[in-house]
């Protein structure tokens, strides 16, 4: 089934007039129908249109992807052009030198496909290497954090499977504002100035992303010719420029010359992975994530061990909904911290611990009066980041998710090349015994993590929350704010959020003790928190930041629209036509 009714062309100002709301005033019935109980934490109308929509974190990369789908090319080919244009404009979030994942709703197959565009630790990094220094953690930046940076090749084998048009053509935009430069927008603005320092203590970053030692202010106009000249090659030669070609050998120079263990040759090595996303039925709704090595069976976990609790009768906001939440996600991160690792190098029980019977012995051990002060895993056998989502006319639709781990990655920029290298690597464990343990060739625990949820077989959402532990947490709470509480797909990511920060990481090292701290967002009600403390939990007030960003696609087959909804805590747009 297709979207798409007429294909007119519509000129960006009406786009632009989509994304403030003021063409979206005639739906106030389709909103209607989304929102029963209507609005209480909008911050705007969710945009609404037909034709094709994209979400995205910064309007410039939403505007570039519009603009390929008005140009007759697909959601693939428009999420392709808009990642790399997020890449120029929001640097310290992603591009080049970081990691990809994707899920990929294909009308024509009607199924979904994933695919995992993450890197491989260096052929060099082991152990024994990290020890004989003196290390009991990777550092969690400069040279010996990097793996393998993915993204290329994740455009590679999207636009080669689901595109249709040429990769010059998609790259275009991106090389455009790179050469002629683009306004930096406020929230962008401020992440840039928080990792001036950093930026500045190493000579190719500074010279790469500071103007005169500083980071542009909003508002100010950056160029990036080194950024243009490597996307361009890119555009010119394809994949291989990146992996065996001339940026290949320069990533090489670079390492060798500050003390790296990547090589040239790991990236000749690198190849994505197509993978099968995985899935739990939540109230008639089929969530799906990728397998590890990312985080997104975590959500999965949460949701089985919420659906037995009738968290409608609860209410949004209501202690004894958020003390639920937060105890599944405790369980669910246990065994995160003990299980998640590259399935190639790890047998990870992947089916074992997003069934319904794993989450029916976990229940047990969910207090509905007390907070959990010890969570532990259970045992399942008996053995800076963006987000984006574009859909087409045609019914096809990407939930794509980006990353350089922190911000600017590792902190080094490879001589001229214009973009910052990844720091996942140092989510490998030191400890021989851990799944997620460092070997040669493999691929690091994973925070990012795109999702989509189809209903009797039909695309319905298309969403994702970027940031760090944040995600698999923040998926749930849309989630449960769109199917539980009856929020439209805008208000799902207004609402405020929480955020547990647990006992256990990824890499087996305690970030805190006993049941951790819950930061809450303004929003949530003086009472519920003192509920929540009463409870046994340790809640702080946070302040802005640190709740990730969300961008979502509602598609709704039976009338033919696309809903789309953009996180105010980012600088982005949802834009259709």
């Amino acid at each position: 089934m297709t979207l798409r009714h007429s294909p007119p062309f519509v000129p960006l100002i009406t786009l632009l007039l989509l994304w403030s709301g003021i063409a979206v005033m005639s739906s106030s019935k389709i909103l209607a129908a989304d929102r029963p109980h209507g609005p209480r934490h909008k911050t705007r109308s969710a945009v609404v249109a037909r034709e094709g929509m994209a979400a995205t974190s910064q309007p410039l990369a939403s505007a570039a992807a519009i603009r390929i789908l008005q140009a007759g090319g697909n959601a693939i080919d428009a999420a392709i052009a808009a990642d790399a244009v997020l890449g120029v404009v929001e640097p310290m979030s992603c591009g080049m030198g970081g990691d990809l994942f994707a899920i990929v709703w294909d009308a024509k197959s009607r199924r979904l496909y994933g695919l995992n565009a993450s890197g491989r630790s260096p052929r060099a990094a082991t152990i024994a290497y990290f020890r004989q220094r003196g290390h009991d953690q990777i550092p969690t930046s400069g040279p010996l954090s990097w793996s393998v940076p993915g993204c290329v090749d994740g455009w590679d084998q999207l636009r080669s499977r689901f595109g249709s048009r040429p990769l010059a053509e998609l790259l275009a935009p991106a090389i455009h504002y790179a050469e002629a430069g683009f306004p930096v927008s406020e929230i962008i603005a401020g992440d840039w100035r928080a990792s001036e320092r950093a930026l500045g203590a190493v000579p190719t970053s500074a010279a790469c992303y500071l103007v005169d030692g500083h980071a542009p202010r909003v508002g100010d106009v950056f160029r990036n010719p080194d950024l243009a000249r490597s996307l361009r090659l890119v555009a010119d030669s394809g994949r291989d420029a990146f992996y065996r070609g001339a940026i290949a050998e320069a990533i090489g120079t670079y390492s060798q010359s500050v003390g790296g263990l990547l090589a040239a040759e790991d990236l000749a090595a690198h190849a994505s992975s197509w993978v099968d996303p995985v899935s739990v039925n939540y109230r008639g709704y089929d969530v799906w994530e990728l397998p590890p090595n990312g985080q997104g069976i975590a959500a999965l976990q949460m949701l089985n061990l919420l659906e037995p609790h009738d968290l409608k009768t609860m209410g949004f906001g209501s202690a004894e909904a958020l003390h639920l939440m937060i105890e599944a996600k405790k369980l669910a991160y246990e065994d995160r911290a003990r299980y998640y690792a590259d399935m190639d190098k790890a047998k990870v029980p992947v089916n074992e611990l997003i069934s319904k019977a794993y989450a029916a012995r976990r229940q047990k051990l969910i207090d509905p009066a007390k907070a959990n002060a010890g969570p532990v895993p259970g045992e399942p056998l008996q053995a800076d980041t963006i987000y984006m989502t574009v859909a087409d006319g045609q019914g096809n639709a990407i939930s794509l998710i980006q990353s350089n781990f922190n911000g600017f990655g590792s902190g080094h920029v490879p001589g001229k090349l214009g973009f910052a290298l990844q720091n996942r690597g140092c989510l490998f464990a030191l400890d021989e015994s851990h799944a997620n343990r460092l070997e040669p060739g493999k691929r690091p625990f994973h925070t990012i993590i795109p999702a989509f949820v189809t209903r009797d077989g039909k695309p319905w959402l298309s969403f994702g929350v970027m940031g760090g532990d944040m995600q698999a947490q923040g998926h749930v709470q849309v989630l449960c704010n769109m199917i539980d509480f009856g929020m439209d797909v805008q208000e799902a990511g207004d609402a405020p959020r929480f955020r547990h920060l647990g006992s256990s990481e990824p890499t087996g090292q305690p970030a805190a003790q006993g049941g951790g701290t819950v930061t809450v967002e303004s929003g949530f009600s003086d009472e519920a928190i003192r509920a929540l403390e009463a409870k046994g939990h340790k809640v702080v007030k946070a302040q802005p930041g640190g709740f990730g960003g969300y961008q979502a696609i509602r598609i709704d087959i039976d009338r033919g629209v696309l809903i789309g909804g953009s996180d105010p805590r980012k600088d982005g747009a949802a834009m259709g036509y």
